[in-house]
């Protein structure tokens, strides 16, 4: 995941950035490191758990706890 695939799948919500969840899901089934696909998993879940007004969408700032 590069930060160019990032930057062209982040979407404006309301008052934040967000990468829609299908995104992910794409890259948790496609990407050939497992440690990465959980990673991607973790992260998805976490921000559908902490973010939730953003319902679909992984918030930026949650995206940057990953960097």
């Amino acid at each position: 995941m590069s930060e160019q695939w990032v930057a062209t799948r982040i979407k404006q919500k309301g008052d934040s950035k967000c990468i829609p969840w299908r995104n992910l899901k794409d890259l948790i089934l496609a990407h050939p490191n497992v440690n990465k696909r959980v990673d991607v998993f973790a992260l998805s879940i976490y921000g559908l758990v902490i973010f939730l007004k953003a319902l679909g969408h992984i918030d930026e700032a949650v995206s940057n706890l990953c960097d």
